[in-house]
């Protein structure tokens, strides 16, 4: 274990480079209250979303890394700001008109319209709860208004309260004028209608009073403590950092601006501001910021009807701190890479293990992939086998890896319906098919003559038995691996003066498939048929696909 944690502390893998500064907070010594703690934090005025899975699967990634380099235990919590009125009501609620007058209470005293919990908040922390419960994460749940009303936010509270011109000094650089004459950190919740009341302070003393105008136009003096009033969200993101002792969160580039204040009031408030990591915003396909509200890019149940969980933790993985498109054509690309990665796990040493995604998306419990066919193969012959479920890509499958089967290759069956699915939804709409120039023509038809020939074929094939000296023709070319038949392939594109060479599978691309990029085509006609893959070249130069 020792060398491995030697190792770790070199790696350069972020997740452990971000567990390096996390550690060396604790260099001297090790924390008070017993643990490292990281923080992730979540908005119920609606679902979770892909935003929030990538904040808890990215903050788990840091923690494994930080459990490989220290003794240390750790805990991830997950903090519902559930106390926060409510803004606007949700498009996606039934009755909607029925939520009208508790517009401004906290989510948690919002009726739920669904009908299953106690609260609008309820219900949103529930669905958090599942959702992570369903990916498998191992987190600490924390209801903000909870944590409030039990009075675990008091004693930081009522140092807000004495300390209250250090707060507003650090809050007024950062508002214009008009906002700086209103500005309260504190949100007091309204002792005649509930709501949460965004007003200016009359008074705040320094044992935890405050006085402010009610609704009602009378002026009110409660204690900040027991529940009676929040924070504002800036102040909050500090004040959480100092009440929990958070050693660890992070969050979106748009929160960066930010960090200088919530620093700065976790450490009036007596705390020591984490360690935090900011990330890039996703982006949808026409590079604009994906948001909530407008609903562009992919969501997470989107995501998991075409590929799978794990396939979006690579996804996460990756680059972390440089923007990326997320929307659909991401899927094949990521899925592939994936199993890439766990395919040569198996081979690395210690060192490129610790670098590998899959170790920081499964621990030291990385699986064995079972994906013997890749997605991107899998959706071409989705294509040219009008397979409308993954019974009938079996049928190809199994002839291109006889020992494979939906029991002993589960995520190769897993992806082959996924692959029926994405292509039905999203290539078979795009897929524009064009004739062969003369140059391709010619080439097309000498690749029909090869596959039908073995003895033309000889001179074009580099095998191994070749390379013992053996070059005889090979006597059937239905049992000619996928190497050999790229062979063929790429010999006839020489051939015919294809430069660049690409240009050439271009053509096979286009003209076969639809599409401007494809699978490594002799792959592919190792797993379609050397049969159906003829018929297939002759449709195309018989103008029938088009």
């Amino acid at each position: 274990m020792s060398d491995l944690r030697d190792t770790a502390m070199q790696s350069k893998a972020w997740p452990f480079e971000e567990a390096r500064r996390v550690l060396k907070r604790y260099q001297k010594k090790p924390p008070e209250k017993g643990y490292v703690l990281f923080e992730t934090g979540y908005g119920p005025s609606g679902l979770p979303h892909i935003g929030t899975f990538g904040e808890v699967a990215r903050t788990t990634m840091i923690r494994r890394a930080f459990e490989v380099i220290s003794d240390i235990p750790t805990r991830l919590i997950c903090f519902s700001d559930d106390m926060d009125g409510m803004r606007k009501i949700p498009g996606n609620v039934p009755n909607p008109a029925e939520l009208e007058p508790y517009l401004q209470m906290p989510l948690t005293k919002v009726p739920d319209p669904f009908g299953t919990h106690d609260s609008f908040g309820a219900h949103m922390n529930g669905k958090l709860n599942s959702f992570l419960d369903a990916f498998g994460f191992q987190y600490d749940f924390i209801s903000s208004t909870e944590y409030y009303a039990s009075g675990h936010m008091d004693e930081v509270l009522i140092r807000a309260c004495d300390r209250y011109d250090d707060i507003m000094k650090i809050m007024l650089k950062s508002l214009r004028e008009e906002r700086q004459a209103t500005y309260s950190p504190f949100l007091p919740i309204s002792p005649t209608s509930g709501r949460v009341l965004y007003v200016p302070m009359k008074n705040v003393t320094k044992d935890g009073m405050i006085t402010f105008e009610d609704e009602d136009g009378t002026d009110v003096t409660i204690s900040v403590t027991g529940g009676n009033c929040k924070l504002q969200w800036k102040p909050d993101f500090g004040a959480r950092w100092a009440a929990l002792d958070v050693d660890f969160e992070m969050y979106g580039k748009d929160h960066a601006t930010n960090t200088p204040i919530y620093d700065g009031i976790c450490r009036v408030l007596g705390g020591k501001a984490p360690e935090h990591f900011t990330y890039e915003l996703f982006l949808d396909d026409e590079g604009r910021k994906i948001s909530k509200t407008s609903g562009n890019g992919i969501s997470m149940d989107e995501w998991l009807s075409y590929a799978s969980t794990e396939s979006l933790s690579y996804f996460m993985y990756q680059k972390p701190k440089t923007a990326k498109r997320l929307f659909f054509d991401v899927i094949p690309k990521a899925v592939d890479e994936y199993h890439q990665q766990l395919q040569a796990y198996a081979k690395q040493d210690d060192k490129a293990r610790l670098n590998n995604p899959v170790f920081h998306i499964h621990g030291h419990n990385v699986p064995a992939s079972t994906m013997v066919v890749p997605f991107a193969m899998l959706l071409n012959l989705a294509a040219v086998s009008a397979a409308e479920n993954k019974d009938r890509m079996w049928g190809f499958i199994q002839r291109y890896a006889p020992d494979a089967s939906p029991e002993t290759h589960p995520d190769l069956d897993q992806a082959a319906g996924f692959a029926v699915r994405y292509f039905n939804d999203f290539v078979k709409p795009t897929r524009v098919f064009r004739a062969p120039s003369d140059q391709e023509r010619a080439a097309l038809s000498d690749l029909v003559a090869a596959l039908k020939d073995p003895a033309l074929a000889k001179d074009m094939i580099v095998t191994k038995n070749a390379a013992m000296g053996n070059t005889d023709p090979v006597a059937d070319l239905n049992m000619a691996d996928p190497d050999d038949l790229q062979s063929i392939v790429f010999a006839v594109g020489k051939n015919h003066g294809f430069e660049p060479l690409r240009d050439w599978f271009t053509a096979l691309y286009e003209v076969l498939l639809g599409a401007s990029q494809g699978p490594r085509f002799g792959g592919f006609i190792a797993l379609y048929g050397l049969d159906e893959s003829i018929a297939l070249i002759e449709s195309g130069l018989n103008g029938e696909l088009t």
